[in-house]
């Protein structure tokens, strides 16, 4: 014979969608209150019911302990025909009372419905009623269980010559609970259809709103957010109707520079007011917007939700922005080397032929003040300006100046000690300011531009002045603006970002970047730096050491 299977267990399964499982859960809750109600409700009724039937024995007894009947009592013996048991009867019929018994003080009844219980002892202690006492109790007698009232039975004197016994029949109470039964459920059914009605109604729009997905597939989508959210290398930030952030995700946190205390914030509380919160919170439109936080350089964009908010998201530029630049940088330097290699050409050229007319003296002369006219520029950049990284950047730029026609040169008062605290923030800021000189004055008739860096304590002030067209009076604060540029923008990179990095980098340092006109015509870039220098009585060694991502923004062509 086979083996008997195991029998199966019956086991209960959930409705998986979330609709059929909130309107179960609603309908139970409901089912569980109208019962709980009803509950509560029938409890105290019984109570009440007891009391009542209790108060109204209590009450018949009291009637009918008359001095009449105390009397009838006295004077006449215990019968069937007697006038007590004939009082007591015309007084239960009228009532509807169970019984009513009249019994002197030895317990001794003198009326009983039935008729051959008369003359013999009651069943239940009348020890309180024959003391003086109101009695209310539920007993059980020769008459089954009763609520039953017993009182004294005084005569005109008022002394207790007996006492009298009242009962109802608890058949009668509980007929009466049993009979309210019925509306109490109907109640309750009403209830409880109110109930699933409503459930069936909130089921509804929590299945709209939901797209009818079941609770694990919103348990896995939102796990997925959380793990998309924090693995992406974009920074993501969500927006209430009010403008408030309620998420950030980790890269956001990295690239603004706040963290979990901005959430529930404003963006102007949680980033102070600028070109940053004005494009995250919409203030500033279109696509891929360019903004500056800190030392990163950053492309927002921003989308509206259905309910009033916004997401936005925000990607680092910084690496590109610096490849771009370095790019550019490049080319300056191959259009240089290549302006180098032709004007080299024609130099040896001329000493070829200088030779070959055996006119050695003038090209003896000839070589000389080709070298020093460079010796001379790198002489004087080293002379005024002692830090060596600003003084190459200076060097550099006037080699292109010369061959893009511009005359670089440094102002008689200029005069830089060695002791930058943030040398490469100062070069991102002369190299900024002095490629747009020369973009400005190219082309221009006695082009020229002019670099003054002064030292005073240690405050640090440069100046760059330039003979091209200037700028206009109402766009000298709209340059400094994050995006905004005349110059046609290049394939490979935004423009725009140069001169706010420059105001930026200033103010960082408690600074100034302003622009105004300069004498004889052209514009001339201020940019002050109160604590540009470490204190003279310290070695350069001992300053405080650069921002190690200085470098990472560098000069960007704006105006």
């Amino acid at each position: 014979m086979s083996p008997t299977p195991p029998a199966r267990r019956l086991r209960l399964h959930l409705p998986r969608r979330m609709f059929a499982q909130v309107l179960l859960m609603q309908v139970a809750i409901a089912a569980g209150v109208a019962v709980l109600a009803t509950g509560l409700f029938l409890a105290p009724l019984s109570d009440q019911l007891d009391d009542q039937a209790m108060r109204r024995a209590l009450s018949i007894a009291q009637t009918t302990a008359q001095p009449q009947i105390a009397e009838d009592l006295t004077d006449t013996p215990a019968t069937a025909g007697g006038p007590v048991q004939r009082e007591a009867e015309r007084i239960r019929t009228a009532t509807k009372a169970e019984y009513i018994v009249v019994m002197d003080r030895r317990g001794v009844r003198w009326s009983h419905p039935t008729p051959s219980e008369i003359g013999r002892l009651v069943s239940t202690d009348p020890g309180q009623a024959l003391a003086g006492h109101d009695v209310m109790q539920i007993d059980s007698g020769t008459l089954g269980r009763t609520a039953r009232g017993k009182v004294p039975l005084r005569d005109g004197d008022g002394k207790i010559v007996g006492a009298v016994s009242v009962g109802i029949a608890y058949d009668s109470v509980r007929a009466r609970l049993l009979h309210a039964i019925p509306g109490l459920f109907a109640y309750a059914g009403g209830a409880l259809a109110v109930g699933a009605l409503a459930a069936w109604l909130i089921s509804r729009r929590v299945q709209r709103q939901t797209r009818d997905l079941a609770f694990s597939d919103i348990s896995a989508l939102l796990a997925e957010r959380e793990a998309m959210l924090h693995g992406i290398r974009e920074g993501v930030v969500a927006l209430d109707r009010g403008g408030r952030i309620r998420l950030l995700n980790d890269e956001a946190r990295r690239l603004l520079g706040i963290g979990d205390e901005a959430v529930g914030r404003s963006l102007d509380e949680a980033l102070g007011e600028g070109r940053t919160a004005d494009v995250l919170a919409g203030r500033v439109t279109g696509t891929d917007l360019l903004t500056v936080r800190g030392q990163r350089v950053l492309v927002a964009n921003r989308m509206p939700t259905d309910d009033g908010g916004a997401v936005a998201t925000l990607r680092d530029r910084t690496e590109l922005e610096q490849l771009g630049r370095e790019l550019d940088s490049t080319r300056g330097l191959i259009d240089a080397l290549r302006a180098q290699d032709h004007e080299h050409a024609n130099r040896m050229h001329t000493v070829l032929g200088l030779l070959e007319l055996e006119m050695y003296d003038d090209a003896v002369e000839f070589v000389g003040e080709v070298v020093g006219d460079h010796r001379d520029t790198a002489e004087q950049v080293a002379e005024k300006i002692q830090d060596p990284l600003l003084a190459a950047l200076l060097v550099g730029k006037a080699a292109v100046a010369a061959e893009r026609g511009v005359a670089l040169s440094l102002a008689d008062r200029t005069g830089l000690p060695d002791r930058l605290i943030d040398p490469r923030g100062l070069v991102t800021i002369v190299g900024n300011l002095v490629d747009n000189a020369l973009d400005a004055t190219a082309g221009t008739s006695h082009a020229r531009v002019e670099v003054e860096l002064q030292a005073e304590g240690r405050t640090a002030t440069l100046r760059v002045r330039d003979t091209g067209p200037g700028i206009p009076e109402e766009q000298r604060e709209l340059i400094f603006t994050e995006g905004w540029s005349t110059k046609q923008r290049p394939a490979h990179r935004e423009r725009g970002i140069g001169l706010p990095l420059v105001r930026r980098l200033a103010e960082r340092q408690g600074g100034s970047a302003t622009v105004g006109e300069a004498a004889g015509g052209g514009a001339e870039f201020t940019v002050v730096l109160p604590e540009a220098l470490a204190a003279a009585d310290l070695e350069p060694a001992l300053a405080v050491p650069s921002d190690p991502h200085a470098h990472t923004v560098a000069e960007e062509e704006s105006r």
